[in-house]
């Protein structure tokens, strides 16, 4: 797959399969977020990759709990609002029961932390289409980087006190008929473009 078809057949996936996910397919997405560019060449993403079953579970079950005590506001953004109303309804998984999550953190009060991290994402994403497995980027633990409990876990999987959530992406087989990702193209009716020549 060149580089244009894995960008231009990308799109999320929010049913996985149980099944982990290979090893070397595991290492080769890690490396190509790694291989991201950043700030002043900072190298300063970390890349925790939670496959464990029962860290997967706890991270879900803290999430839900701290999202489920949120108060809906008027102006709250709609992709949040929807996983408020999920969790307070019981629980729901904000990774959709990937076999892996990759949150990336970056330091707190460096500039670009944000922009390395999502190109990192973008990355792992393009090399796991490739590899025939599906993807999702998830905002989730950047909106609860600084709720205790969700931090405190994160800690001791290895977040540094001096570093802040801003990604995570699921990985993990689609649970289609063939295990593929859907790759139909989506029809762009935004992002204007003005060219100046």
């Amino acid at each position: 797959m060149d580089v244009y078809e894995a960008i231009k057949t990308r799109r999320s996936t929010r049913k996985f399969k149980k099944e982990p996910v290979a090893r070397d397919a595991l290492e080769k997405i890690v490396e190509a977020g790694r291989l991201a560019p950043c700030g002043g060449n900072s190298q300063s993403t970390r890349f925790i990759v939670i496959q464990n079953g029962e860290a997967l579970r706890e991270i879900a079950e803290l999430a839900c709990n701290a999202f489920a005590r949120m108060e809906i506001t008027d102006n709250m953004y709609k992709s949040m609002l929807s996983i408020v109303k999920a969790c307070k309804k019981g629980f729901f998984a904000f990774h959709y029961d990937a076999p892996v999550l990759i949150v990336l953190a970056n330091k707190i009060g460096y500039g670009n932390a944000m922009a390395d991290s999502v190109c990192a994402a973008m990355n792992m994403m393009l090399e796991a289409n490739e590899l025939d497995l599906g993807s999702c980027y998830i905002n989730s633990l950047h909106w609860l980087t600084e709720e205790p409990t969700v931090r405190e876990y994160l800690t001791k999987l290895g977040l540094g006190e001096d570093e802040t959530v801003c990604a995570s992406v699921a990985f993990g087989t689609a649970d289609t008929t063939d295990g593929l990702p859907n790759r139909n193209q989506r029809k762009i009716t935004g992002n204007p473009v003005n060219y100046i020549d």
